[in-house]
């Protein structure tokens, strides 16, 4: 069995923000960075679910 990894906190909204860009397809992505697109789902859903509560000052500091 594969050894799992951890991404950092800067990997993530990196390759998030490749994908809102919508400058490489979500395989291509996932090819580039090597993550699986399941993954790379997860992550932009989690930050759009979240973007909400960075405009209205509802983050954590």
């Amino acid at each position: 069995m594969a050894k799992r990894r951890n991404h950092s906190a800067d990997f993530k909204p990196k390759v998030v923000l490749k994908t809102l860009r919508e400058e490489l397809t979500l395989p291509e992505l996932a090819k580039k960075y090597d993550v699986h697109p399941n993954q790379i789902s997860t992550w932009e859903k989690k930050a759009l679910e979240n973007m909400a509560d960075i405009f209205s000052g509802k983050q954590e500091k």
